[in-house]
């Protein structure tokens, strides 16, 4: 084993972990990263590029606990299990029934409201200090409801949003068209976020980030964690073929964080979403924002040289192959609104660290504050870095 010893190891490369790894050292801390894999890769990449200060109704609501079972079963449905996942589920899935319940739903909105309410600020301020700044499109998002059934139905969802303080205009149907001209004509209406920030390019904004941490004098460690114990002299991390020793660990590992928590006595019900987008080339997007066909789970994000059509919720872990059908499901669904797609010029699978209540865990271990808890951020991980990384400061500092 090669023996490393540092201020800081933060487990992890994702865009939590690179986050927390330059803040910390902006602040002076020595700092190393662990990630096998490209940092900045995974979910940090895939996602729909939106800085979604709007985002905070949980997966678990009440009308999805109304139709819990006929949404699992039905494998293109937005929220989907392999059923050969079912037994190994079940607990995390007894909870995310009990977190969908109208009170619960109601505090984890709450909770995620909090925590999302300035993160398009600081995502300005965090890719002005990465060199990310030309990458940022202040363009908003659009929610579309398809017919004007769905769009009475989203009224307590839009009442909810307001009571947290989220900025939203509904439009009419000529209104979207209006934001949206190559959009096909609808019978409902929109839901426009205004101050939502999108990245016109996540993979060049984890580059850039990934640089940052590098410049700043981030050491990183391509190899993966397996093992995590306190000791007398620190926390020792086992990432072979090396041994890290440091007095503080930050576990910020995305999906693969629950089995390092489960070392150290930190036993969450962490699983994992797998997440599809497919990507269409083209000069020209044929969308402006991000625009979410709300009764199907995905988005249609402009991105440069691309569309990206990304969502979707499959619960099934971390080893199964991609599911095809829904990737057929997201070419289908995009084709909806623009006939005339042709292939996907590429596919991809990612994994998003989910908790039954859509909360990310952001805290100290139960155990001490040598082990920092920063996970579980779900579908807004992207959205909560600076702000996570900034929670993580201050729990270092108390």
């Amino acid at each position: 084993m090669s023996r490393i010893s540092t201020d800081i190891a933060v487990i992890g490369g994702g865009v939590i972990g690179l986050a927390i790894a330059l803040r910390l050292r902006s602040e002076g801390r020595e700092v190393v990263v662990i990630e096998p894999n490209e940092p900045g890769s995974g979910a940090s990449y895939g996602n729909a590029g939106s800085i979604a200060d709007y985002a905070i109704m949980p997966v678990g609501t009440p009308s999805v606990l109304r139709n819990l079972l006929s949404l699992l079963l039905d494998a293109d449905s937005p929220l989907s299990i392999r059923t050969s996942a079912l037994p190994t589920l079940f607990p995390w899935l007894a909870r995310f029934a009990y977190e969908s319940l109208p009170h619960r739903y109601r505090e984890n909105a709450g909770r995620i409201a909090d925590l999302v309410s300035d993160a398009s600020v600081q995502w300005k301020e965090f890719a002005t200090q990465i060199g990310a700044s030309d990458l940022l499109s202040a363009k908003g998002c659009l929610y579309l409801y398809e017919t004007r059934k769905a769009f009475k139905a989203a009224a307590a969802d839009i009442e909810l949003r307001r009571s947290h303080g989220v900025a939203q205009e509904l439009l009419s149907a000529d209104e979207v068209l209006k934001l949206e001209p190559r959009l096909p004509p609808l019978e409902g209406g929109g839901l426009f976020f205004p101050n939502a920030t999108n990245l016109r390019d996540p993979g060049e904004v984890m580059r850039r980030l990934t640089v940052a941490v590098q410049r700043a004098g981030v050491e990183f460690i391509r190899a993966s964690a397996q093992t995590i114990a306190r000791e007398s002299n620190g926390i020792r991390v086992v990432a072979a073929p090396f041994e890290i020793c440091a007095r503080t660990t930050i576990l910020s590992a995305g999906a693969h964080s629950r089995k390092l928590a489960d070392q150290i006595g930190d036993r969450l019900p962490l699983d994992t979403e797998r997440g599809y987008h497919v990507e269409f080339d083209m000069a020209e997007p044929l969308v402006e924002r991000p625009v979410c066909p709300t009764a199907n789970g995905f988005y249609m994000c402009p991105m440069q040289g691309r569309m990206r059509v990304a969502g979707l919720v499959e619960l099934g872990g971390l080893a199964a192959p991609a599911n095809p059908r829904l990737v057929e499901a997201l070419v289908v669904n995009s084709r909806r609104f623009f006939p005339d797609l042709g292939e996907p010029s590429r596919t991809w699978l990612g994994f998003r660290p989910s908790m039954p209540d859509s909360v990310p865990v952001i805290r100290p271990s139960r155990g001490g504050r040598d082990v920092i808890l920063a996970f579980g951020h779900g579908h807004v991980g992207l959205t909560l870095a600076p702000r996570t990384a900034q929670l993580v400061s201050r729990v270092l500092a108390a």
